[in-house]
């Protein structure tokens, strides 16, 4: 126990000096003791209690977590701004060829006209607690990584239940530094959310995926929802007899706008970084992995892009799909070509160098981390093959939409895993579900031919060991003739038929054989005994070696740099992230200005270009001059705009506040260059990018007619 009474007094003592105003992702609950003092220098006018707060209203009231993005709360009937991308699903969910709200937008003038998203939810946060002396408590040093992870997931239970008993709110325990820190989340979770408006995605989406991760931008990524409770305020499943919900705080938006310098902070939800992966770690994603995807995806961006062109439905049940793949895709490249750039990994090579140095000076040091960082990389170089092999598996064999498809029903026929009778009943009445969603937006003929590139893909690269049984099929039956193969697969499956899996479903006495001989089910047995016998067992171990090493690194370093405020790697929680608006130069000759405009937009129209199609009402507000109170001091009217911000996935959605806690724009990307900051982040070239608020609400008012939803918000002129 000595050494984990050590630990925690070293977090608790980490020092205040040695870091960049505009890296981290803090902890808001520990603002006032690592942060408050440094941003209000920077020109912050608030304090830590205006941030975060359990006994009284704060911002942290405003910030709601929606699914894979943030959202905030901008009105006191529970009107929520975020990302048109983080709605597009449910814009597309909406659009039909009568209704086609993806290519025209979508208002409802009225609340009896807004649209309800089944499984879409608003999370606010209640509190945080630091939990790590509780958990501490149940450790020992004797004990092995699998009883320890029993030993914390039996205390986590305990707490999250002690901390809503007796209440509507939920919780959940995450690990912080690798798990050197624990902190319990509570919050309030709404089920009822409705989609209010959306711009055309000529506007929500200009510039398309040739634009994404790229500045300059001009894009007006945004939409409108609200949240909806019971007559109690209190969190109710979707009922027509549910209102608006009255929020303890709801954020002011400012016309003001920011210039260069000025301080700004983004408060969401970034999803996942990895700051302090070794050298080892940083490049297996990077040099190996990256490369694999980036390959795998643009198999499929290019069947998908080929064929929406050639039917309107079409491109409309793959626009999600579409700009999914391709976000990864684009952002993978970006990141490889950030860390190659900076020589991210030569940088951190040099500094294990100095911690191995520092480590062997001293022979208790030298125990502890002596063999680390070779520790390390040897168990990389070990699960480097097994690493290949989970992502091909993932890209290629779960990348053909059939198969994934497929995969949902296994539970039903998994003999290592049968279902008990009430459990089965609640798998398949969510399986209806899924029947429902995935004929919605399928269309078979881009999916055979996905079928054909991927398994192509597959059978190349990969070595025979790590390939699913199948394959011998592909490979001696049909002589390697994907095509045939294909046919075959598709033509025999039920899969294909929402009509037969519908039939099957229903029936009470069904025993599921007709899956289980089905050829697309045996593909996914195939995957998952690949998976079972050649991969978890190996992958597991070496996963669990490496947490432990990056666990006791993290330490380590924290121990040889007491002076350094060490920020926790994104993990999907509630973050604040400050620093100013900042202009930067991405390479040799090439300068940009912090902030794009209207005009830009006509600058870039291009007619015979989708993504750069500019809707006709917008030009003609722009040629009149039409700006209403939305104009900047020069009478231009501000698009987008970049700050030195640290974010992440995850973060699209989040407020942009200025100096006040006022909103003034919302986050919706990075610049290329600065895709990297998911494993190093640099301030030099790190920006994060902005729909200036201003716009937004030009697009709302001026644009789409929806004054009344401006009328509902307050602004600060």
């Amino acid at each position: 126990m000595k050494k984990l009474v050590i630990l925690i007094s070293l977090f608790a003592f980490i020092g205040l000096s040695n870091l960049r105003a505009d890296e981290g992702m803090w902890i808001p609950s520990l603002i006032q003791e690592l942060n408050e003092k440094e941003m209000q220098d920077l020109g912050m006018m608030l304090t830590a209690e205006d941030i975060y707060s359990v006994n009284n209203s704060s911002l942290k009231d405003a910030i709601v977590k929606i699914p894979g993005c943030t959202g905030e709360i901008v009105s006191d009937q529970g009107l929520i701004l975020t990302n048109h991308h983080c709605g597009y699903g449910r814009i597309q969910a909406h659009s039909t060829l009568e209704n086609d709200y993806l290519t025209d937008g979508f208002w409802a003038m009225k609340k009896s006209e807004e649209l309800p998203n089944p499984g879409m939810y608003a999370r606010i946060l209640i509190s945080i607690e630091d939990v790590t002396d509780k958990i501490y408590n149940v450790l020992n040093d004797g004990m092995t990584e699998v009883e320890r992870d029993k030993a914390i997931k039996a205390k986590i239970k305990e707490l999250t239940k002690a901390a809503t008993e007796g209440t509507h709110y939920d919780a959940f325990v995450r690990p912080f530094y690798y798990g050197n820190k624990y902190y319990l989340f509570v919050n309030e979770t709404f089920k009822d959310v409705r989609l209010v408006g959306a711009p055309p995605s000529n506007i929500g989406k200009f510039g398309g995926d040739t634009d994404n991760w790229m500045w300059p931008r001009h894009t007006g990524d945004f939409s409108v929802f609200r949240i909806y409770a019971n007559k109690d305020n209190k969190p109710a499943e979707y009922s027509e007899d549910n209102v608006p919900y009255k929020p303890k705080n709801h954020l002011k938006i400012s016309l003001k706008g920011v210039d260069e310098g000025d301080f700004t902070m983004v408060f969401g939800y970034p999803g996942r970084t990895q700051e302090y992966l070794p050298s080892y770690g940083v490049e297996i994603n990077t040099e190996v992995l990256n490369p694999i995807k980036i390959k795998l995806r643009a198999e499929r961006l290019n069947i998908f892009k080929r064929e929406v062109e050639k039917d309107k439905k079409v491109r409309i049940q793959y626009a999600s799909k579409t700009a999914g793949v391709a976000n990864g895709w684009k952002k993978w490249q970006g990141e490889t070509r950030g860390i190659r750039r900076f020589d991210a990994i030569g940088k951190k090579r040099a500094f294990e160098k100095e911690f191995v140095a520092w480590a062997n000076a001293d022979e208790t040091r030298k125990e502890l981390y002596g063999d680390l960082i070779a520790n390390y990389e040897k168990a990389t170089n070990d699960i480097k093959p097994l690493q290949i092999a989970y992502t091909y598996m993932r890209e290629a064999g779960y990348g053909i939409e059939i198969v994934r498809f497929a995969s949902s029903f296994y539970p039903l026929i998994d003999a290592d895993k049968p279902l008990a009778a009430d459990k089965r009943q609640k798998t398949i009445k969510s399986l209806n579900g899924t029947v429902e969603r995935f004929f919605k937006n399928y269309y078979q003929p881009i999916d055979e031919e996905v079928f054909e590139a991927l398994l192509k893909r597959y059978n190349e690269d990969v070595p025979v060991e790590y390939l699913p049984a199948f394959f011998s099929e592909l490979n001696g039956k049909y002589k390697g003739d994907y095509q045939k193969y294909a046919d075959r697969i598709f033509k025999k499956s039920i899969f294909t038929s929402k009509e037969k899996i519908e039939k099957i479903l229903s029936n009470p006495k069904a025993n599921f054989k007709a899956f289980e001989k089905d050829p697309v089910m045996k593909m996914v047995a195939s995957l998952k005994q690949l998976e079972k016998d050649k991969i978890k067992p190996y992958r597991g171990k070496l996963t669990t070696d490496i947490q432990k090493y990056q666990r006791t690194f993290m330490k380590a370093q924290m121990e040889m740099q007491p002076e350094i405020r060490w920020y926790p790697d994104a993990n999907s929680t509630i973050r604040l992230t400050y620093g100013q608006v900042k202009a930067f130069e991405p390479m040799d000759a090439v300068s940009y200005k912090h902030y794009t405009t209207l005009e830009g937009i006509l600058e870039k129209e291009n007619p015979d270009i989708y993504d750069y199609v500019v809707e006709e009402k917008l030009k003609e507000l722009y040629r009149n001059k039409d700006f209403g109170q939305y104009a900047d001091k020069n009478g231009q009217i501000v698009v987008c705009f970049i700050a030195a911000n640290h974010t992440s996935g995850g973060n699209s959605g989040s407020p942009i506040l200025n100096k006040h806690g006022h909103l003034v724009g919302i986050n919706f990307d990075r610049n290329w260059e600065g895709t990297m900051s998911d494993l190093s982040y640099d301030p030099n070239y790190c920006r994060n990018i902005s729909v200036d608020a201003r716009y937004v609400l030009f697009i709302i008012d001026k644009f789409a007619g929806a004054g009344h939803l401006v009328e509902e918000m307050t602004i600060i002129k």
